[in-house]
């Protein structure tokens, strides 16, 4: 069958960003050198947090077990290495607390404890594959690190018609996904294929944002050689494309109600990575224990897509790309409009890193927060047709119920309206709280 390229229009309102993707399109995915010792935290995803099933002093192999949660929303984290575990304690996280974690130091190269595959994933069953994938630790690797077994399991009353593979990558800087897509093709098919048969669809569809056309010809040309019936969709280069609503929106012209998920309209929605891994756990036997991370900007030498184990600590990454340069003022894992700030780079490597950002001037500017003056830029901007400021503010002033009356559930944090608020208005960190407040009293 014949493989169809559209071309869709974009959602409204939204912002255009200077990309500054140029430092790494064009780079392939280098795999990196084992570290020496990797610390791997027991909760990478969102759910329930892990307990270890080793101990200090005991000897794993790459791909054992070493955490896992009988929880159903939770996902098993495995060693991305083969060594001895020194301790079991905190270490900090990336996202600036500290966090309990495995430090294993690697004793000698790749001894595999493979998952059990079947023989035809074509001809296994959706609960085996189902299965397979929660035993992997897969997650999703566009950042929420949401449990993918979960994902694949609608429940009753929520038939699901649509699948889509998100490849917009719309962060400015992060190329990963962008290499994968050109590089390891067949696994983000395959993974997209299996995926697919779990949730019993069969409209695929692949949305790619059109400042990549390389890996939407690469894309087309694989589809249209295994003949699938999946359309390569071409969406316009805009922020925030790559979230989920936003995707669900211009491919499929479905709205998700306010609060809620992609699968109460049909549709569910996974990274390229995620594909990836998929694949590799199904075939190969591989949980996930790697992953594309972006190193990029002007802070570091040698700028690369670099193929990493999980746990690595951020420092010996950096070194394989040569290394920071004296300029270099601030590190940020993610893309600069969602992600975080470093203050240590022996932070290690986690699911859900998908770059590593290197600047010489601060992403993160002090700014004098002035009065809002009514100008409508945030909604402007918003994709969500939120109003920003007047959420902000009944946060500030803890008047949690009515920001709920508001609409501040359906806030997806992409920080549109703060990067364009003339007045350095902190809306997105307002909303967080308010966002936080509100499920605090619902939860009690």
């Amino acid at each position: 069958m014949m493989m169809r390229l559209l071309k869709t229009p974009s959602f409204r309102k939204g912002i255009h960003l200077e990309d500054s993707k140029e430092y790494t399109h064009a780079k392939t995915i280098e795999h990196l050198p084992l570290p020496h010792e990797v610390f791997i935290p027991l909760q990478q995803h969102t759910g329930a947090p892990n307990l270890p099933t080793v101990n200090r002093g005991d000897e794993v192999k790459t791909g054992q077990l070493i955490g896992r949660s009988e929880k159903f929303l939770s996902s098993p984290v495995h060693s991305s290495v083969s060594g001895k575990v020194r301790t079991i304690d905190t270490f900090w996280h990336p996202m600036g607390v500290k966090v309990k974690m495995i430090h294993i130091e690697r004793t000698q190269d790749n001894e595999w404890d493979l998952l059990p595959t079947p023989e035809d994933w074509r001809e296994s069953s959706v609960e085996n594959l189902r299965k397979l994938i929660w035993d992997a630790g897969i997650v999703g690797l566009g950042g929420a690190a949401f449990p993918t077994h979960v994902k694949l399991s609608p429940p009753e009353g929520k038939p699901i018609d649509s699948f889509i593979i998100n490849g917009c990558e719309c962060e400015p800087y992060l190329t990963a996904d962008h290499r994968a897509m050109v590089e390891l093709t067949e696994k983000i098919l395959t993974g997209m294929s299996i995926m697919m048969k779990v949730l019993g669809v069969d409209k695929g569809y692949l949305g790619i944002e059109d400042n990549k056309p390389d890996a939407i010809e690469t894309m087309q040309r694989c589809v249209r050689k295994n003949n699938l019936e999946y359309s390569v969709i071409s969406l316009q280069t805009k922020y925030p494309q790559g979230f989920e609503k936003m995707l669900i929106q211009v491919i499929l012209n479905r709205k998700v109600p306010a609060g809620g998920l992609p699968m109460d309209v049909g549709v569910v929605v996974n990274n390229v990575g995620t594909a990836i891994a998929v694949a590799e756990a199904v075939t190969e036997g591989k949980p996930l224990i790697q992953r594309i991370v972006t190193v990029t900007g002007d802070g570091i030498k040698k700028p690369k897509n670099v193929m990493a184990r999980i746990g690595t600590p951020f420092g010996h990454l950096l070194n394989y790309c040569g290394g920071l340069r004296k300029e270099t003022v601030q590190v940020f894992m993610g893309g600069p409009m969602t992600g975080i700030a470093q203050h240590d780079l022996a932070v290690p490597i986690v699911k859900a890193t998908n770059g590593i950002i290197c600047s010489t001037e601060s992403l993160v500017r002090r700014m004098e927060t002035s009065p809002c003056i009514q100008c409508g830029s945030c909604i402007g901007a918003c994709p969500m047709n939120l109003l920003p400021t007047r959420l902000a503010r009944l946060a500030k002033m803890k008047q949690w119920e009515a920001t709920e009356d508001l609409g501040i559930s359906n806030c997806m944090e992409c920080g549109s309206c703060a990067f364009v608020c003339p007045s350095h208005i902190p809306l997105v960190q307002w909303i967080r709280i308010g966002k936080y407040r509100l499920n605090e009293i619902k939860s009690k």
